[in-house]
């Protein structure tokens, strides 16, 4: 029976979430449970296109891609895939109608990540950040609003800020191994070897900038929705904080993270926060 496989493919992108993203896992897990299945659906595919680009160094990534990129048209056509990820994103895809160019433009700053090794203008760091970031926080956007479709478009501008600054924290924080590991240098006009506390400054006010805009958005999301995406933001913004905390000589030269007692900490505060309305 289908419904059999469906749920063993909903279970694989759930087990995805949880094993690539504590973090993420855990706000998830604080959304409604009406909802929550379908961004683990969304996490999955997402985190298996950027690990081929990212992560299977031993292999022709490009072929992977291919194929990959191949297998999502023939899942978001047939709407069934035995790649049980694909098959749990399509499900989410058409119950939500999100937009094909949404999926499209992620996969294009993907697809951009095999090659492209420097983004020297504000241009370029831009359109890879919609790719990347934005249309993911739309693809979830769709999902926490259920089709009002009014709502999303009166959030949309705030969930593109929120998905921008999660990814600009996440290049701020792996400075080190993008260039290192990936030799990838993603702010432009900023030198990895010579960060400086000027450059450092510019880059986390952008990210600050992109959390208000956000944080307006989470204020104005559905019940069902907005704990589980504060959660993420009072994260992140822990994250972004400690950075900017962080002397710019050892953010080039180790990874900044979030003790786990400290995301317990968020948690309970998160919570208290929300049940009082202090959003």
């Amino acid at each position: 029976m289908k419904k059999i496989f469906d749920e063993v493919s909903y279970s694989c992108s759930k087990k995805v979430t949880k094993t690539y993203s504590t973090s993420f896992s855990l706000a998830t897990r604080l959304l409604s449970e009406n909802i929550r299945r379908d961004i683990y659906n969304i996490y999955g595919f997402v985190r298996f296109a950027d690990e081929i680009v990212d992560s299977f160094h031993d292999y022709d990534k490009k072929e992977l891609f291919q194929d990959f990129s191949l297998d999502l048209d023939k899942a978001l056509k047939n709407k069934i895939h035995l790649n049980p990820i694909l098959n749990s994103f399509q499900h989410t895809f058409h119950k939500y109608d999100i937009d094909i160019s949404l999926v499209d433009a992620f996969m294009k700053s993907m697809k951009m990540d095999l090659s492209k090794k420097k983004y020297s203008t504000v241009k370029e760091f831009k359109e890879y950040i919609y790719g990347s970031a934005d249309v993911v926080g739309l693809m979830c956007l769709k999902v926490f609003v259920q089709g009002n479709k009014k709502l999303y478009l009166s959030l949309k501008e705030n969930a593109m800020s929120l998905g921008s600054a999660f990814q600009k924290v996440n290049f701020l924080r792996d400075l080190k191994a993008d260039k290192e590991d990936l030799n990838r240098s993603y702010f432009p006009n900023t030198s990895f070897k010579n960060l400086d506390e000027k450059d450092k400054g510019f880059i986390i006010s952008d990210i600050e900038n992109d959390f208000s805009k956000g944080l307006e958005g989470i204020k104005n999301l559905p019940i069902e929705a907005k704990f589980g995406v504060f959660m993420a933001y009072r994260y992140y913004n822990q994250l972004l904080k400690k950075l900017k905390k962080t002397p710019a000589t050892e953010i080039i030269n180790r990874r900044i993270r979030v003790p786990n007692l400290k995301k317990l900490e968020l948690l309970t505060r998160s919570y208290v926060k929300y049940q009082l309305n202090l959003l």
